[in-house]
């Protein structure tokens, strides 16, 4: 919302839900990363110890918490989509250490989702417009990346087109225009990070760049620019 628009709840909001996001970062999403790994105690585990996950996974929670509460205030459906970016810290901090995307994290996290923002919502209106959106968005977004994992194998993996099911859940419930944004805004992200991991040498043109984490700042994006929708349908 314009900046002239906010309240103080929506202030207070914000800075609550980004109070929430540090101490959930800190300690059980943290904690959550490093159940989620592979290989804790080597690799790119390495290059990371366990205070520098912490405070990583601090800062993003804090920061995408804080965001979403600044941008939805105190929308009825705003725990979905803490929910949502409470996953995607996970998610995010394992493609970066291991170049994975765990199916223990992304279906919990889909699940709670979907119950949160489509099974709550239809039960408490009785009207199906929103969640039709929802699961058309998830189809349609697992559809598309399920084909460029197809054509293109060496550059998708399939954790990225079952991460793409709870992106297109998010952003369907949103409608066309956060799907198209979020689904461009993940590849302009990503080719920005590549390009800028190749001009700084740290990754060459045969090396492999995460994608989820520019799937998950995509819909970050796509939401903040969205913004919140009405009830109904």
């Amino acid at each position: 919302m314009p900046l002239e628009n906010l309240t103080a709840l929506d202030v207070a909001t914000a800075v609550g839900a980004a109070v929430l996001g540090l101490a959930l970062g800190w300690w059980p999403l943290a904690a959550w990363v490093r159940r989620s790994l592979r290989n804790p105690f080597g690799g790119q585990r390495e290059r990371m110890s366990p205070r520098t996950m912490r405070v990583w996974s601090a800062v993003i929670t804090a920061t995408t918490f804080g965001l979403l509460g600044l941008r939805f205030g105190s929308w009825p459906l705003l725990p979905a989509l803490l929910v949502f970016a409470a996953g995607a810290t996970v998610l995010a901090l394992v493609d970066l250490l291991e170049h994975r995307l765990p199916n223990a994290v992304i279906f919990p996290t889909l699940g709670a989702v979907a119950v949160l923002l489509v099974v709550f919502p239809l039960l408490l209106t009785a009207r199906s417009g929103f969640a039709l959106f929802a699961l058309g968005g998830a189809a349609a977004m697992f559809a598309v990346y399920l084909l460029l994992a197809l054509i293109s194998p060496g550059s998708m993996g399939m954790g990225d087109v079952k991460l793409a099911l709870l992106v297109g859940l998010v952003l369907g419930w949103f409608g066309l225009a956060a799907w198209i944004i979020g689904l461009l805004a993940a590849f302009v992200i990503g080719g920005i990070i590549a390009i800028t991991g190749l001009a700084l040498r740290r990754v060459t043109l045969r090396g492999s760049i995460p994608f989820g984490p520019s799937m998950l700042a995509g819909a970050l994006v796509a939401l903040l620019l969205v913004g919140p929708r009405a009830a109904g349908g």
